[in-house]
């Protein structure tokens, strides 16, 4: 399972302050924790500072990666912030992300063309967000196979299905988990990938629903999630689902998880 930490968002308000004074020490530090918790790429997003995004952004990938040999996650739907992100990341990034709503679609599309970059590719397109399996793989074929006519390999496309708070119908979850289950089945080498915790709004004890919803979704396919990696039982879920459905060789995850106190819950 690769994990995207989630931490370093202008929405957070502590993070924003941070983001906004350049605190270099601090946004390094939650970048370090992050990563030391089993985090593969730390997002940076500095979306709600409109007109000096592409400042912020690349200040934050430049600090991120001043403190740790990691590769980032470009968050915004700026084309101008993600290339100007992209010019000072070192290696390659991770891009949240492209849809095939026209505009979006059009003015990510020359930044990646033919790159190695990864890309988490959105099921929304100009109609909106899709409720259906079916709308969701009718949008992910269209995104698919675009992004490989334009010399995109499969591996580097992370397909995000979208989550719908269970809340707002009792199809939502299964939907969602269906829709995982057929990409794998439809096209091999994709990854998929999604923020999760949209399952639960609206209901009580979310950190919980969130934490079992995971594990279902490893069992479906998962591969990819933007999380808390700081989260532990959301973690401890994450490497016992693996083991489980036989993604561990001779469970050494596992054990090796064990040995780190990942499974000492009682905090």
């Amino acid at each position: 399972m690769e994990i995207v930490g989630e931490l370093i968002n202008a929405s957070r308000k502590k993070i924003r302050d941070d983001i906004r004074e350049k605190n270099r020490e601090v946004i390094a530090s939650v970048a370090k924790e992050q990563h030391e918790h089993g985090a593969s790429f730390i997002d940076v997003n500095a979306g709600i500072f409109v007109g000096k995004e592409a400042d912020y952004l690349t200040w934050l990938v430049s600090t991120v990666q001043d403190a740790l040999d990691a590769p980032c996650c470009i968050d915004s739907p700026d084309p101008k912030a993600v290339e100007a992100a992209m010019k000072v990341h070192k290696g390659t990034p991770m891009l949240n992300s492209i849809s095939l709503e026209k505009d979006r679609y059009e003015a990510m599309l020359p930044l990646i063309r033919g790159t190695d970059v990864k890309i988490i590719a959105l099921c929304m397109s100009d109609e909106g967000m899709p409720y259906t399996k079916k709308d969701r793989l009718k949008i992910a074929d269209n995104l698919i196979n675009g992004l490989i006519k334009n010399n995109i390999k499969m591996e580097n496309i992370y397909v995000d299905p979208l989550v719908h708070p269970i809340g707002s119908g009792n199809h939502l979850g299964k939907e969602f988990l269906d829709s995982i289950r057929s990409l794998h089945e439809q096209y091999e080498g994709i990854h998929t990938i999604c923020g999760l915790s949209n399952i639960s709004y609206g209901i009580p004890k979310r950190k919980f629903a969130n934490q079992l919803f995971m594990a279902m979704a490893i069992t479906c396919g998962l591969n990819a999630a933007i999380l808390n990696p700081l989260d532990k039982r959301m973690m401890a879920n994450i490497i016992a689902a693996e083991t489980l459905i036989g993604k561990d060789d001779y469970c050494m995850n596992y054990v090796q998880a064990y040995r780190d106190g990942l499974f000492d819950l009682n905090q």
